[in-house]
């Protein structure tokens, strides 16, 4: 699978060179051009998105997202209307921000929800902020629910996945802008792999195994 964009981000391309021009501009004031710098610097790692190692295997899920588990507990799905295991990634703005599919699967639905910008760590950002949803559906039939989330600073999800695409564990599928969080929802027979207050890695960190 080719990587898309050499280890920056495509969707921080704008912001780099805006960035770069301005700290460029600036520097002809001296002391003046450090605050520009240090946007530029800042972009340059928020915006980060180098190629990662797939772990696990086909029955694996592995973490969307780079960040922290802020949650794993029995939960109603909201989108299919089911319970199920849900376990959340909340990603800082330090974090990479690039989304990965959490396991190889179809895309059988897509659901995008306006909201507002709470903190993205809080519980009720789930259901009250900005998000988008994707139902998965594995080869052995299993359903997962995947819902980007717009934090507190965040004011733009980007997902590139449409009804009927299909996906690898692991490919890029989108971005979120400036601070957020990924929800994922999971057969109530999954084994959970991880624990409130860990770190993850997108796509190199299993979250659980499908039975």
């Amino acid at each position: 699978m080719n990587y898309p964009h050499p280890i920056i981000a495509r969707e921080g391309w704008p912001f780099l060179g805006i960035a770069l021009a301005l700290a460029l501009l600036s520097s002809s004031f001296g002391c003046w051009s450090l605050p520009f710098w240090l946007i530029f610097i800042f972009c340059v790692q928020f915006f980060r998105d180098p190629a990662r190692v797939i772990a696990g295997g086909v029955k694996s899920i592995v973490a969307p997202a780079d960040g922290r588990i802020v949650v794993v507990e029995e939960s109603e799905d909201p989108y299919l209307q089911r319970r199920a295991l849900k376990v959340s990634v909340f990603m800082n703005v330090f974090n990479v921000h690039s989304n990965r599919m959490p396991i190889a699967a179809s895309v059988l639905g897509k659901w995008y929800k306006p909201g507002s910008f709470l903190n993205a760590a809080l519980d009720k950002a789930s259901l009250e902020n900005e998000r988008c949803a994707l139902h998965l559906k594995t080869a052995d039939g299993s359903d997962v629910t995947c819902v980007q989330i717009a934090g507190l600073v965040a004011r733009r999800i980007l997902n590139y996945a449409d009804v009927g695409m299909n996906f690898a564990a692991g490919q890029r599928y989108g971005f979120i802008r400036f601070g957020s969080r990924v929800d994922l929802y999971l057969p109530l027979d999954a084994k959970v792999k991880v624990v409130i207050g860990e770190k993850v890695s997108a796509s190199s960190t299993v979250l659980a195994e499908l039975a």
